[in-house]
């Protein structure tokens, strides 16, 4: 959700004011100290007696104020004005603390309740650089997915150029998780995490809890192709491997290659599509 000036940046900013505002009266507090006590008072001493001062401590008077005309009224006013600061500090610490808390929570809430009212979506586990092309691609193409993932700097990097996208964060391996993000009415899982192993228990995790759905997982070790697709992968794709005969097909059959990235690639929302019989395809936008 974008909003011109969030209320929690306002917040921030008036934080910094007062802490501002609050070292300002500790350089002044500071300074008046020093000339009211003359040089036998170091500055340490003249800032520790202006510490003492807004914060209430009263140890004592480090600075004797009492033989100074106006140095007890200084001190009234660098109280007065030093304890306002220093609480209007704190207390915008904690309304900072509280908001976050609650932003959080509204924001969760608010994204389990526009997942609940999705169906025939596709789940992405993983969003790191496979995985966020792949979101990208059922973005182009008009496709409703979520996106789960435990690693924060994942999701953040894909949520700050898709603020609006439903996500999920969690193990993608863990059945409720799934379940949070509508696997039972979900058309598709992509299991694109960084590792074969977590993309395995993705798979079977996916069709114990919906047998009905298609799920397209991603291998780095072919020898992990089979296995994967034994624990309910209904297809392996390799991206090191696919990548090598793409590489060669771009040498000795650019043209083809030209065609296949122009459907693949292109930042329109043209793609190819399957037709009824699955030899059969169109173009699609």
């Amino acid at each position: 959700m974008d909003f011109s000036e969030p209320h929690e940046s306002k917040v921030i900013r008036n934080l910094l004011i007062a802490l501002l505002a609050l070292i300002l009266v500790l350089i002044i507090g500071t300074v008046g100290y020093r000339i009211i006590g003359g040089p036998e008072h170091s500055w340490m001493d003249c800032f520790y007696m202006t510490f003492i001062t807004i914060s209430t401590i009263g140890y004592g008077e480090i600075v004797d104020v009492s033989h100074h005309e106006y140095g007890r009224l200084f001190t009234v006013v660098i109280a007065i004005t030093g304890i306002g600061v220093l609480g209007y500090v704190l207390s915008t610490v904690t309304a900072l603390t509280l908001e976050n808390d609650l932003n959080v929570t509204w924001r969760r809430k608010k994204m389990q309740k526009k997942i609940e009212q999705m169906s025939d979506h596709y789940i992405v586990c993983g969003v790191g650089l496979v995985g966020g092309n792949v979101a990208h691609d059922l973005e182009l193409t008009g496709r409703p997915f979520v996106i789960i993932d435990s690693d924060t700097k994942d999701m953040q990097r894909y949520l700050e150029s898709h603020p609006t996208q439903p996500y999920l964060y969690g193990d993608t391996t863990d059945n409720d998780v799934l379940l949070a993000a509508g696997i039972l009415r979900a058309k598709g899982v992509f299991a694109v995490a960084h590792d074969d192993s977590t993309n395995l228990v993705i798979s079977l995790s996916a069709k114990q809890l919906n047998p009905n759905l298609r799920v397209v997982a991603r291998c780095h070790d072919l020898k992990n192709a089979e296995k994967t697709k034994l624990a309910g992968a209904d297809e392996i794709v390799s991206p090191d491997f696919s990548g090598g005969l793409r590489i060669v097909s771009a040498m000795v059959r650019p043209n083809v290659m030209n065609f296949l990235d122009e459907m693949l690639k292109t930042e329109s929302n043209l793609r190819m599509e399957e037709s009824i019989s699955p030899t059969v395809c169109m173009a699609s936008r």
